[in-house]
């Protein structure tokens, strides 16, 4: 499912037009982007929840050349599916 896909969804699932679910949609998930930029956690309980991780610098290997290369640190966001979600995929 794409994000047309699920704006169609919404809007059939709610009753309302595509243009208020793109609405509602968006809004989600730049209040989403905004809480984790400031490092802060978002959890839907029973559906999962997102948190930043800081990734540290390391070392790794260019596949091509097999030469050492520098990777630098930075932030990943991560989703841990909560037990609802869980037990409604198996």
């Amino acid at each position: 499912m794409n994000k047309t896909e699920l704006i169609d969804a919404m809007a059939a699932d709610a009753g309302i037009t595509k243009a208020a679910a793109k609405k509602a949609l968006e809004s989600f998930l730049g209040n989403i982007e905004g809480s984790l930029k400031k490092g802060g956690r978002v959890s839907l309980v029973g559906f999962g929840s997102w948190s930043v991780s800081k990734r540290s610098a390391r070392e790794g290997r260019n596949p091509q050349t097999g030469a050492t290369i520098k990777i630098a640190a930075k932030n990943v966001v991560k989703f841990k599916a909560g037990a609802e979600l869980s037990s409604a995929v198996n």
